[in-house]
């Protein structure tokens, strides 16, 4: 039976009181669907709201659009599940063998503060499959508590968006929680790669994470490793 994997994506288009626009980033989804299904993985896409859910409208165009990004908007069967993404609400965390979380700034106002997300984390960690998060997506994990009560995050190794990448986009004051900072608020142990933007994932357990777009596909195949495994 193939493996079933769900990725989490934001409802939210608002780049906070900015005026801009924001959503999923179209690397960190487009990078990890295509390296899932082309391992013969079955791959849902979800979302807090369900129904449609936005993309990061700078993530569609020059330098940022990658070719697994093209692949991505000219696959109808692939475009028809972010349009009609699945509300979490409804996904049956127990049938999952990972999770998910993709990234893209609009997850730093809706990934925290979803009961359905933090949930649905829970019921798959509980379960012994496995739970990821990338970039911003990994606020997502924040809330989320292992069986025994403690915080799923403390104490172990993890990653997301730096401090020094938000400064580097103008986000460190725009977003509402920095991951590097809310991890280390946790008492999660963080690291990032040497270099900004650099690709760096870190897997403690069966929890996955990984920094940035960079670092989706990387931390993609680490997931099916660990599947295979």
């Amino acid at each position: 039976m193939s493996k079933k994997i769900l990725m989490v994506v934001t409802s939210n288009g608002q780049l906070g009181s900015t005026g801009g626009a924001t959503g999923t980033w179209l690397e960190e989804l487009a990078a990890a669907y295509y390296r899932f299904q082309d391992s013969g993985y079955t791959v849902d896409i979800a979302s807090p709201s369900g129904g449609k859910a936005p993309i990061d409208p700078a993530s569609l165009e020059q330098p940022w659009i990658t070719e697994q990004g093209k692949r991505f908007l000219a696959d109808e069967a692939a475009v028809s599940q972010l349009e009609h993404s699945r509300k979490i609400d409804s996904v049956d965390g127990a049938r999952l063998d990972a999770i998910f979380l993709v990234g893209g700034a609009g997850t730093a106002w809706d990934f925290p503060g979803s009961e359905s997300l933090r949930s649905l984390v829970e019921t798959v960690d509980r379960k012994g499959s496995l739970v990821a998060g990338v970039c911003h997506g990994v606020l997502g994990l924040t809330t989320a508590r292992r069986a025994d009560g403690g915080l799923l995050v403390k104490g172990r190794k993890v990653t997301g968006v730096s401090n020094q990448e938000e400064k580097l986009v103008g986000y460190e004051t725009v977003v509402p929680l920095l991951p590097e900072t809310r991890m280390n608020e946790l008492g999660a142990l963080y690291s990032s790669a040497a270099q900004p933007f650099g690709a760096h994932v870190v897997r403690d357990g069966n929890l996955f994470t990984g920094q940035n777009p960079a670092s989706a596909g990387l931390l993609a195949e680490a997931i099916i490793g660990a599947l295979k495994s």
